[in-house]
């Protein structure tokens, strides 16, 4: 049975070759690193001399061909004779320069001219290279002085020798010294030691047996610990109520890690148009330093008109309107209308600022009409409760009130529900936005009663798991590596009752779309009776496992990762009936700033339909 909704095969497809073929063009156009540059301009002036680099090394030839300062001059118009030996002369000098830079130190270096050999033929200089050993670390002596107790000051030693990127044995050269040396201050700066400083650094190379003895001398300044959080630039908003949107640990260890953190909550928290955090080292008492946010205060309303296209549902508009101060209560409210092909709501949501003990206040209220298997759903849902947002865990507990009616031949009855449930998810990914590494786990409880038709108890399960795991890495060129990796996601869930217990569809499950199992509409798995109409299920498997490996086009890295994937999903009343729905597919990643952009073509086996899904950005 053709699921509702359906797109036509014929037309994601078309969308798929014509995205895979612009995406093809502009990185074969505009994205590539490291091609080849342009053709000069017709009006360029003509080359005074040809500039040739004999070395037994490649890599050699052409960082001199690149970095030679006889490439200023070759298109200097009526370059004399004279001038041009002058020239020649003086690359020598350049040429060991660069080679220093490299680790080469007593290269074997000779330049020769020749004149044009014939009229309108140009003279020529060749630099021949012979760049000798090239110099290795024997010995890097790190030490950091400062009024830290000597075992911290041993341990924080031990650590950046430990990272240290130019140990004994590795070849030397000036941008790996370079570095070195600020990844070690960075390390101190970034916990601890704002105020490190680099005291002495020095590099001994000794040509013969081409060795250098590297040193490097930190002043690490007095340690910092986080003071009071000082809001600076806010006029409209409680100070008390960024300081617990920060959730900055009193009296913790200054971390550059702790304040980006902090900074990132108070920008999204919708209270100000930006924020930036900042240690006032200058504080007399390094033990209690003040931290800064500067901030500037969000709008107290705003009213937003959104646009937007999905695989799923069509072309969607909404309209959100944000009050940051409801007046007597000083909650934040967000309410919002979206109309699209397969869902019509109206939403709003409250939320009152964080306690001390970090835990807030909310409500929400949802109407809804969408369409749920083979029937349009009326629904409402009313939620009121408690959360708290801690680093890498969410917490919620709330009291939630369902009523569904369904239309259509053969709907169920209407149905309400009273419940109590239960949030938590944790997340360890590596990026919140785009990661590569790491998983999530969340889990949803609730204990409930239905209230009509009549009272029946029952109970909901819903766990989801995503995890990222990473595979061999692949070489994008320019020394630039990134690991393809495997993608996998599991979901489960339950609700038990008494079979006749009408539960509301909102406390069902349907599965499906862009985001769960693709090759099949949005919600289009679900329970089915014998006549082959779909309803909301009691019970909910999904599992998907997919195939991540970055792009290379014509030896050049991109943004760009292709995916294979395999997706199964199966919802039924009973776990017995549980048949899975399988889609197989492709598909294109590109690594946006805002996260990944995702355009998969997948096919149904069961629906024997082939679908393209689009999706922005990552969420858990």
């Amino acid at each position: 049975m053709t699921p509702p909704h359906a797109a036509p095969a014929r037309w994601p497809a078309l969308w798929f070759l014509l995205l895979a073929l612009a995406l093809g063009t502009t990185t074969g156009c505009a994205l590539r690193r490291g091609a080849a540059p342009a053709a000069p301009a017709e009006d360029a002036p003509s080359p005074a001399f040809t500039l040739q680099v004999d070395a037994h090394d490649e890599s050699l030839r052409a960082y001199l061909l690149r970095h030679l300062e006889l490439q200023r001059f070759r298109h200097l118009p009526d370059l004399q004779a004279s001038e041009r030996e002058r020239l020649a002369t003086a690359a020598e000098g350049n040429a060991r320069e660069l080679l220093a830079t490299l680790g080469y130190f007593s290269p074997a270096i000779r330049i020769t001219t020749q004149p044009a050999p014939a009229p309108g033929a140009l003279p020529a200089i060749t630099v021949q290279v012979t760049p000798g050993a090239r110099t290795q670390v024997a010995r890097a002596d790190i030490t950091l002085e400062g009024p830290a107790d000597d075992a911290q000051r041993a341990h924080r030693q031990a650590q950046i020798a430990g990272a240290w990127s130019l140990p004994p044995g590795t070849p030397f050269t000036q941008q790996g010294w370079d570095a070195a040396k600020a990844e070690g201050l960075r390390q101190l700066q970034a916990r601890s030691y704002p105020t490190a400083r680099i005291a002495d650094s020095r590099a001994d190379i000794a040509a013969d047996p081409a060795q250098a003895h590297l040193s490097v001398r930190y002043a690490t300044g007095p340690a910092y610990r986080l003071g009071a959080l000082q809001v600076h630039g806010s006029t409209r908003y409680d100070p008390l109520g960024a300081e617990r949107i920060a959730r900055l640990p009193a009296d913790a260890d200054y971390s550059a890690a702790l304040l980006l953190d902090a900074q990132q909550r108070l920008a999204a928290s919708g209270y100000y148009d930006s924020v930036f955090l900042t240690l006032d080292t200058a504080a007399p008492d390094p033990q209690a330093a003040p931290v800064i946010a500067q901030v500037r205060d969000a709008p107290l309303q705003k009213l937003v008109l959104g646009a937007g296209l999905s695989t799923d549902s069509g072309a969607r508009l909404s309209l959100d309107h944000t009050h940051n101060r409801l007046p007597g209560l000083g909650w934040r409210a967000l309410s919002q209308v979206a109309l699209d092909r397969t869902q019509q709501r109206l939403s709003s949501a409250w939320s009152g600022l964080p306690q001390a003990n970090g835990w807030r206040w909310f409500a929400s209220a949802l109407l809804q009409r969408e369409a749920t298997g083979s029937y349009d759903v009326n629904s409402t849902r009313l939620r009121a409760g408690s959360t708290r947002e801690d680093e890498r865990i969410t917490r919620s507990l709330y009291l939630q009130s369902d009523t569904a009616s369904s239309q259509g031949p053969g709907a169920p009855p209407r149905s309400s529900a009273l419940s109590l449930n239960h949030g938590w998810t944790a997340r360890r990914f590596d990026q919140a936005t785009a990661p590569t590494r790491g998983w999530g786990l969340a889990l949803e409880s609730g204990l409930g009663s239905t209230l009509h038709p009549r009272y029946d108890p029952f109970a909901r399960l819903l766990l989801r798991w995503q995890g990222f795991v990473p595979l061999a890495r692949v070489d994008l060129g320019e020394n630039v590596q990134r690991r393809s990796r495997l993608a996998l996601r599991l979901e489960g869930g339950a609700v038990l009752a008494r079979k006749a217990a009408d539960i509301p569809v909102t406390q069902l499950f349907l599965t499906g779309g862009d985001t769960t199992v693709r090759g099949y509409g949005y919600r289009s798995i679900a329970a089915r009776d014998q006549a082959g109409t779909l309803y909301g299920g009691r019970y909910l498997a999904v599992g998907s496992l997919e195939w991540q490996r970055p792009v290379t086009l014509r030896g050049n890295r991109t943004d760009f990762e292709s995916a294979v994937f395999i997706d199964a999903g199966a919802v039924a009343d009973t776990p017995g009936a549980l048949r899975a729905r399988v889609g197989l597919g492709a598909g294109l990643r590109w690594r946006s700033p805002v996260g990944p952009l995702q355009a998969d073509l997948a096919w149904g086996v069961q629906s024997h339909q082939l679908r393209l899904h689009l999706r922005l950005g990552f969420s858990f």
